[in-house]
């Protein structure tokens, strides 16, 4: 499937979304198109021609040209946005300098009555003042509302052309008839006009600069990535761009560097600082073999290392793909806002038309006047602008935040949905554990040493490939203890292993292994037994027919998972531990941990179904796994996490993935979303009861009660400033901190 980015120009409010949608979803091939308000930016995929993309957007009367996510893209869209912000200052500050006088002059009665002699003269003098400032700061207001006319739709533009355009030619109908109307009715409204439109301006250019924070997010991450890279090509170590570095090119890392691209280690040591791409504080030691990722620090030591993902392959480009297309993406309450914000414009003109109607047909006195005024108050104040910046600015400035803490959020649904979970099941192994078995114990029987036990134990098992043997064999090396050769190497299934070592039969498995061989371990069995209820694995080493001890071996604990099942409760949420490991291990390891419920011995094809068991009794259910053996149970729950640790997440596998091994991610993740949706319910809120309220106050409502109509020129301050507003509170969640 092709996902390609667009930026759209020409959306003035909410209402355009839905009429960009509309165009794009219209094009052959497009399975799916969103379009992100804030950022004005569309995602589209499927089989289609990006040309006939662009096209159809064009045809609905807005502008669009693709994003190719080149080093330079945030760049040009910060200066591009940069001068929009200077010319927006610019249109606003003509109209006050033009605005504010007439106000005042019209206020002080400065300026002679119209009727007056040479009122005539100067107050049409005035309106051509006033036209020439509309002209120049309130152009595109009407070229977009002409525009939506032309395509049948009706927008911002829509609504503020409709106000500005009727006061001025009210005005101009006044000025130069004004007989046609009483006397009580002769006052020009070319101030109301002109400020109404400087405001507006300078509340898009303070709505814009706010806006401009949110994607900090986005900005610090494609900081990450060099411009250069030291290669050694022909015996020579060079400084490169970066775009010139290919793969499999030998690479050479200083200390205080970031890394270029990603590859593995392949001569030197060092500890690298990752905690731009993971959230992990701590540097990570990195030796021969292990894998480097862009944009990470280099904190100590010099390395040299093999290019293995360049470009856009690279973790830290993928990241700043997925982080992007999770803010232009919708979740359900934004699709429901998009829905209202889409037939709130036409509903605005109607009750336009009615406030005119009732004030005209039903004003005692003035009715021209009063109608003019409440209506255009109805139009500048309605206008939903807020309404649509509420969930989509959110959404960005909470998924970049997730991003900085190494948590990696598909979409909008997921991060919704990760508020309102209430259970949360983990797998057991590589997530509470580390994945990683280990030797915990060295018991040896009496007249034996530890040296002895390791070195039969460890040279029996160089021969197996079970995941236990291996962690023997690395205590063992460890430790400096020679292996020796052994000879006749046989796995006995279920049991153990056996061999001849030195000339002498050594016997290494389980009690069975023991038993059948006449292997008397009466000595160690109770300490083997109080072992296996700590969850360690128990094995018996025998040479020569005579018990010699016992080595333990265990899946350790990871050493934060205790404290992150504790904060996952304090959220309120249950823990559920399903592994397919045996009943007394997975018991030992949640008394250890501290879970809610363990659900032990269940085959990886069966973990769905018991997440489906959880759902159909009413829980809201996270699941959090490796996001490839799980992957069913993954794709069933509510949300799925997948545990990633560096350069191995597995990006695809899940709805959030945690690029650090920690289940405090999984907090983390739960406390943003949470912080996220009351965000966009007091964005929603204060857009809607501004809305609710506005427009009736607008339309006159106090006045039969109070004598109160409301200025126009409040009404569009007031409509300015409510975008601004909502902008801000959606930034605050930039200070979210986690709680661990």
């Amino acid at each position: 499937m092709i996902v390609k980015r667009l930026s759209i120009g020409g959306m003035s409010c909410a209402g355009c979304v839905a009429s960009v949608e509309t165009a794009l979803n219209s094009v052959d091939g497009v399975e799916e198109a969103t379009v992100n308000f804030a950022e004005h930016t569309a995602i589209v995929k499927g089989e289609m021609d990006i040309a006939d993309v662009i096209s159809a957007v064009k045809l609905a009367s807005f502008d669009a040209a693709e994003l190719k996510g080149g080093d330079n893209e945030e760049a040009e869209k910060e200066a591009a946005e940069f001068a929009y912000y200077r010319a927006l200052i610019k249109k606003a500050s003509v109209a006050a300098i033009v605005g504010v006088p007439l106000f005042i002059g019209g206020m002080t009665g400065f300026f002679p009555e119209i009727d007056a002699e040479n009122g005539q003269f100067t107050w049409l003098l005035l309106g051509l003042i006033t036209l020439g400032v509309m002209y120049y700061s309130g152009r595109h207001f009407f070229t977009g509302a002409w525009k939506s006319f032309r395509v049948h739709n009706a927008n911002m533009d829509t609504l503020i052309a409709l106000g500005t355009g009727s006061a001025c030619i009210y005005s101009f109908v006044i000025v130069l008839f004004p007989d046609s109307v009483p006397s009580l009715a002769r006052h020009a409204y070319f101030e109301a006009a002109v400020i109404i439109i400087g405001l507006i301006n300078f509340g898009s250019a303070l709505e814009m600069k706010a806006r401009g924070k949110t994607s900090e997010a986005i900005k610090r991450l494609i900081g990450l990535q060099p411009k250069t890279a030291r290669v050694l090509r022909d015996g020579k170590e060079i400084d490169i761009s970066i775009s010139e570095v290919g793969l499999d090119e030998t690479l050479r890392v200083r200390p205080g560097e970031r890394i270029a691209v990603d590859g593995i280690i392949i001569e030197g040591h060092s500890s690298i600082d990752e905690s731009m791409l993971t959230g992990e504080p701590m540097p990570v030691e990195k030796n021969i073999g292990d894998e480097v990722s862009t944009g990470t620090i280099n904190s100590s030591g010099t390395f040299l290392f093999v290019s293995k993902r360049i470009g856009s392959d690279t973790v830290l480009a993928q990241i700043i793909d997925m982080v992007r297309q999770a803010q232009s993406t919708k979740p359900a309450i934004g699709r429901l806002v998009d829905k209202v914000a889409s037939i709130f414009v036409p509903a605005v003109l109607i009750v336009s038309v009615i406030t005119f109607l009732i004030w005209f047909n039903f004003a005692a006195v003035d009715a021209a006047s009063y109608a003019l005024v409440t209506t255009m108050t109805v139009l500048i104040i309605a206008c939903p602008c807020a309404l649509g910046l509420a969930t989509p600015i959110s959404i960005m400035v909470g998924v970049g935040k997730a991003a900085e803490m190494g948590i990696l959020i598909r979409n909008g649904d997921a991060l919704q949905q990760a508020g309102k979970l209430t259970t949360v099941v983990l797998d057991k192994t590589g997530t509470v554990t580390e994945g990683k078995p280990a030797v915990t114990e060295v018991i040896f029987a009496e007249g034996i040493d530890e040296n002895m036990l390791l070195t039969f134990g460890a040279s029996i098992e160089a021969g197996s490939e079970h995941p236990l043997a291996a962690a023997i064999v690395d205590y063992a090396k460890d430790k400096n203890v020679s292996l020796l050769k052994t000879e006749k190497f046989e796995a006995i299934t279920g049991q153990g292993v056996s061999g001849l070592i030195e000339n002498q039969t050594v016997l290494f498995g389980n009690a069975y292994l023991m038993k059948n061989n006449n292997v008397d371990i009466s000595a160690l069995e109770n300490k083997a037994q109080q072992l296996s209820q700590q969850g360690r694995t128990s094995m018996y080493l025998a040479l020569a027919g005579k018990l010699q001890g016992i080595i333990a071996v265990s899946d350790p604990v990871k050493k934060d998972s205790i404290a992150a099942i504790k904060r996952l409760h304090d959220l309120g949420m249950k823990v559920v531990m399903l592994t397919g490991d045996n009943q007394l291990t997975a018991d030992a390891v949640a008394k250890q941990v501290g879970v809610d419920e363990v659900i032990a011995e269940v085959m990886p094809q069966d973990k769905s179904a018991k997440v489906v068991s959880l759902q159909e009794s009413g829980e809201q259910v996270a699941m959090v796994g490796d996001g490839i053996n799980d992957a069913p149970a993954l794709a069933q729950a509510n949300v799925g996490f997948a545990i990633g640790s560096g350069t191995d997440v597995a990006i695809e596998s899940a709805d959030i993935t945690l690029m650090r091994g920690s289940l405090h991610g999984v907090a983390d993740a739960v406390a943003i979303s949470r912080a996220t949706l009351s965000n966009i319910k007091q964005n929603l809120f204060g857009a809607f009861v501004y809305n609710t309220l506005g427009i009736p106050v607008a339309a006159g409502i106090l006045y039969p009660f109070f004598g109160i109509l409301l200025n126009p020129m409040i009404a569009g301050a007031a409509m300015a400033m409510s975008s601004v507003t909502v902008v801000s509170n959606a930034n605050r969640l930039r200070f979210f901190k986690s709680s661990k």
